[in-house]
């Protein structure tokens, strides 16, 4: 009985079912979105042992795969970049946002004072993570405090370093140029438009889980804020799903097809055996001759993920509940998961 039962639970998880609660997606069969239903029958094993919270897959906007929640928002933690990424190519659209101003000339230091060659560093250099200024930021992890360069080491947009500090000023510049929160421009420029069913932009303390975003500050560290925010899978897959089709939704051009290009190229080689890249605000992986758009993503924390695979027409997002302290899911885990998911790829049909 126990064996039947689960059995059903995973043809449940694996088909489109008209019980599942109202959102925003169609359901399609794994065959017809490409992949294997015995192959994708490994997931929620798998996703289930290591200390998962959520798996949605999809194909062309459909769903052929969900496991979890995929409603309850959680801590998008360094995937706010991508989010970010967003409004700063509208804000550039719009005139804002000068991606080739320097510091110097947008006035920006901190209170340890920036020196005048860290001052050429350009928008667009944060963006990339190479601004050369080598400072504490706020919500800075260990390891990137463990690994930052010595001051001056390197010139703006010289060494590509993934940092804080780029991100938080580069969410301050954008704050300052449109004259608007980023979780208010957020909620109005892409969670209205996509019809983001969880996201409301309600602001408040990271202790009160029910918020949408917080900011934090470290003082001793920078006056730059960190900002956060907390999406459902579900809404990060329409999310994803808007970058998969260059910024249009239902015949609106959300962000510039233009932008979604640009920032998606790779800028460093990161990891050149494998392929891994990063752009602007987004993780890249290098092209193989044929293809015309990269596939890009995001990870927080080395177990979220928001993935868009332009070839095979598909958006993945994979959430954990990173807010308890005990959460045993791993980045091991996720290379794991990341496999099983493309191994689970039909082969195409001539």
């Amino acid at each position: 009985m126990k064996r039947r039962h689960a059995a059903l639970l995973t043809l449940a998880l694996l088909l489109p079912s008209s019980f599942a609660r109202a959102d925003a997606f169609q359901r399609i069969t794994p065959d017809a979105a490409g992949y294997s239903k015995e192959k994708l029958a490994a997931l929620p094993e798998f996703l289930g042992k290591s200390g998962s919270e959520s798996l949605l897959l999809l194909h062309d906007g459909k769903v052929f795969f969900e496991w979890g929640d995929i409603r309850r928002k959680r801590l998008v933690h360094s995937m706010r970049k991508a989010l970010l990424s967003s409004l700063i190519g509208i804000a550039e659209s719009r005139g804002q946002i000068e991606l080739d101003a320097t510091l110097e000339q947008l006035g920006i230091d901190d209170d340890t004072p920036l020196s005048a060659a860290e001052k050429k560093a350009r928008v667009v250099d944060l963006l990339a993570s190479r601004s050369g200024v080598y400072l504490p930021a706020a919500a800075e992890s260990a390891g990137m405090a463990a690994g930052r360069p010595a001051r001056h080491s390197a010139a703006p947009g010289e060494r590509y370093y993934y940092n804080n500090w780029d991100f938080n000023v580069a969410g301050f510049l954008f704050e300052k140029a449109s004259g608007r929160r980023i979780y208010d421009a957020f909620r109005s420029d892409i969670a209205e438009p996509l019809g983001m069913l969880d996201y409301q932009g309600k602001v408040g303390e990271r202790e009160q889980p029910e918020v949408d975003g917080f900011y934090q500050l470290e003082p001793d560290r920078s006056r730059y804020r960190a900002y956060h925010l907390r999406l459902s899978a579900h809404d990060l897959a329409l999310y994803g799903q808007l970058w998969l089709q260059r910024g249009q939704w239902q015949g609106r051009q959300l962000i510039p097809a233009s932008w979604v290009d640009r920032s998606t190229q790779p800028i460093s080689i990161i990891e050149p055996r494998w392929g891994l890249a990063y752009g602007l605000l987004w993780d890249v992986l290098v092209p193989e001759p044929g293809n015309e758009r990269p596939s890009f993503f995001h990870t927080g924390a080395g177990v979220h993920m928001l993935g868009v695979y332009p070839r095979h027409g598909l958006v993945m997002v994979h959430r954990v509940d990173t807010e308890r302290e005990d959460y045993r899911f791993n980045d091991g885990d996720l290379v794991q998961l990341i496999r099983l998911v493309h191994g689970a790829r039909l082969p195409r049909r001539p």
